[in-house]
């Protein structure tokens, strides 16, 4: 948690469960910025090789795919980077989603 943000250091003390998911989350952010620095902003505009589907629609099969495979149990025993992907592709959806209202 970094001292000096309003979201990461609130007025009370967060409890334990709380640091673990801002640190989860931190990884989240970590891992969308080195994707980004990899692939550019693929998400939010694909360079439509192959599929002619919008971004956020394409972003609901990257979900699905995911979701998919938790819900199979295929990937790694404690299935953290599926769930890593998961958060990063709904954030990547919500910003989309954001972007395109305003």
């Amino acid at each position: 948690m970094r001292k000096g943000c309003h979201v990461c250091a609130p007025a009370g003390r967060p409890s334990p469960t709380v640091k673990r998911a801002h640190a989860f989350l931190a990884k989240v952010a970590a891992t969308l910025t080195a994707k980004n620095a990899r692939y550019g902003d693929s998400a939010a505009n694909p360079m439509r090789v192959f599929s002619r589907a919008a971004p956020d629609e394409q972003l609901r099969v990257r979900i699905d795919d995911k979701l998919s495979r938790l819900a199979r149990g295929n990937g790694p025993a404690d299935g953290e980077d599926t769930l890593l992907d998961l958060v990063g592709y709904l954030a990547l959806l919500a910003a989309t989603r954001r972007r395109s209202s305003h």
